[in-house]
């Protein structure tokens, strides 16, 4: 039988209310995942430990804050299910999620990993309206963005493991990963419906503006040269555009953001 692991991490920022709705969601879906994993990168609130420890889950208590990339790579070690289902603890699967991905999955197995597009709200889900899409299929766009709305996929788990699994590449692990799936001769490829609800708050543009995020990408753009997605003119171009749009003032930001990757719900 076909088997689903559901991946989260959770860390010292995590809300337990928004952790409470994730979960809830993974409980709500069509095809439920056979397990939970739960990673605790490092210290975690006394709520959310209480959250945790309530679920029929796998739990991975990390002593340390060791961030995203390695947190979910802890994770992903102790799976062997068919598929391996991501979900940030402060978004929200909706109902027919698992089921649409595992059936494209099934249907289309030169494909590693399967998003889709995420309606964004800010307080509640279905609050805004405003739905993100990224290509059907990402290989093009790859070579300039994250191919995949990240809280939204699934990944077939063997493929990942074979092209070395998450990566401790700050900030873009997801990105690494996508990357080095396409370089090792896997498909990557989006649903058109909004499955997902993906919480949008001030603080992420804040934190896509930082030194640290420049630093970031400077890294991203070195690893697909390396990977054999773009040239170095390529890398320098994309990271010349890519940190012109990282330094607009938050509003103007927002709006350029809304222009490239909103459509209506």
């Amino acid at each position: 039988m076909t088997t689903i692991s559901a991946l989260v991490t959770v860390y010292h920022g995590t809300d337990e209310h928004d952790l409470v709705r994730a979960l809830d969601s993974l409980a709500a879906q069509t095809r439920p995942a056979d397990e939970l994993v739960i990673v605790a990168d490092g210290p975690v609130s006394e709520g959310v430990r209480r959250v945790v420890e309530r679920q029929e889950a796998r739990v991975i208590w990390l002593p340390e804050n060791v961030g995203a990339g390695p947190a979910s790579q802890a994770g992903l070690a102790t799976i062997d299910s068919d598929y391996t289902a991501r979900l940030d603890s402060d978004d929200a699967a909706k109902p027919t999620r698992f089921a649409r991905q595992l059936e494209y999955l099934e249907a289309h197995p030169e494909v590693g990993a399967l998003g889709t597009a995420v309606e964004e709200f800010a307080e509640t889900p279905g609050d805004t309206g405003k739905v993100r899409a990224l290509p059907e299929d990402p290989h093009a766009y790859a070579k300039m963005n994250s191919p995949v709305n990240n809280p939204s996929v699934m990944l077939r788990t063997r493929a990942v493991k074979e092209v070395g699994g998450y990566r401790d590449v700050h900030f873009m692990e997801d990105y690494d990963l996508y990357a080095r799936l396409i370089s090792g001769g896997w498909q990557v490829r989006n649903l058109p419906e909004a499955l997902t609800d993906f919480q949008v708050t001030d603080a992420q543009f804040s934190r896509r503006t930082g030194r640290e995020m420049l630093a970031a990408e400077a890294q991203m753009q070195r690893n697909l040269v390396t990977y054999g997605l773009v040239s170095r003119p390529r890398a320098a171009f994309n990271l010349a555009a890519r940190t012109a749009y990282r330094a607009l003032p938050t509003g103007l930001l927002r709006r350029v953001y809304a222009a490239l990757f909103h459509r209506e719900g």
